[in-house]
């Protein structure tokens, strides 16, 4: 099973070796997807956790008790081909690539695997083409 997490690391905890503690202790494989930490510094990390969901549960318990904040990424973006003209001003902002201007077509591509749902497209499309969709349980 997989889960999306962005991690927010308060001053006292970016010394911590999190990604090994949960590979170790817990069998769970973390992909960093994106990180923003430096030295001495709060910081936030998105990864996307792989493992069994017993074990997913208490990493994840384990990284609150380390004084990490988590957010679950809840849905997805979805990008309404109907209402996009493909200006691609959603890209500039983009920090995966997910969303890329492909010049040549004069087209906009989205690839949603590469996608971190960090929402930072919605406000930028002038014509709300952009949506999150959260996911029902």
């Amino acid at each position: 099973m997989k889960r999306r997490l962005t991690l927010h690391f308060p001053r006292e905890a970016v010394h911590q070796p999190i990604t090994y503690r949960l590979a170790v202790d817990f069998d769970i494989a973390a992909k960093i997807l994106r990180a923003q930490i430096a030295p001495n510094q709060s910081g936030t990390m998105v990864v996307e956790l792989s493992g069994d969901i017993d074990e997913l549960d208490a990493a994840e318990l384990w990284l609150e008790r380390q004084g990490l904040g988590l957010n679950r990424v809840p849905g997805e973006i979805r990008v309404d081909p109907l209402l996009c003209v493909d200006c691609g001003i959603c890209s500039s902002v983009c920090p995966s690539g997910a969303l890329r201007f492909d010049g040549p077509t004069a087209r906009l591509a989205f690839e949603a695997p590469h996608c971190l749902v960090c929402e930072q497209c919605i406000p930028s499309c002038p014509l709300e083409a952009i949506a999150l969709v959260l996911e029902t349980r």
